[in-house]
């Protein structure tokens, strides 16, 4: 497939940019050769080949979950202005 420069300057309106001819030129080559490229990885025959979720294999690192801060309700609850049951209570502000 490839585009003509009516191809991108339709594209160029539908994205509301202005093009000069010499850079709708330009952009119709770049776009071309993206194609191409897209066009030559899909001819790629991937009978056999499994999927992959992820291109790394999908193994990810994961660190220790250590708790590193503890329960300081009470400490922090001491600046709230209103309080109950341990949760701080703030003014209505949707009616």
């Amino acid at each position: 497939m490839s585009l003509t420069i009516n191809d991108v300057r339709r594209i160029s309106d539908l994205a509301r940019i202005d093009l000069s001819e010499e850079s709708a030129k330009k952009l119709m080559g770049e776009l071309n050769d993206i194609l191409s490229m897209v066009e030559q990885i899909q001819s790629v025959d991937t009978t056999g080949v499994a999927p992959m979720p992820h291109p790394f294999g999908g193994v990810q690192r994961l660190r220790p979950d250590d708790v590193t801060e503890h329960n300081r309700r009470e400490e922090n609850m001491q600046n709230a202005p209103d309080e109950m049951d341990g949760l701080f209570l703030v003014p209505k502000v949707i009616e």
